[in-house]
């Protein structure tokens, strides 16, 4: 009877360990999904920032220099 028990509980255990397992193969796929979806977020903001400060480079380009010791201004 003792071997009996034995082997229930283990078989008991094995089955508790594989739905663990399949809880965690779950979760591990939600992450990943989501890690993905991250990086494709990050990536489109930092392109978003290059093209910004493109922008802004641009604009500042566009100021007139500033002079020193005159007060006119450039037109």
């Amino acid at each position: 009877m003792a071997d009996s028990s034995n082997i229930e509980q283990v078989t008991e255990r094995v089955e508790r360990l594989l739905l663990r397992y399949e809880e965690l193969q779950r979760t591990n796929a939600l992450l990943t999904t989501e890690v993905h979806s991250l990086q494709t977020e990050r990536d489109s903001l930092k392109s978003r920032l290059h093209a910004a400060r493109a922008r802004v480079d641009a604009l500042l380009d566009r100021l007139p220099e500033a002079k020193q010791g005159s007060s006119s201004h450039a037109a």
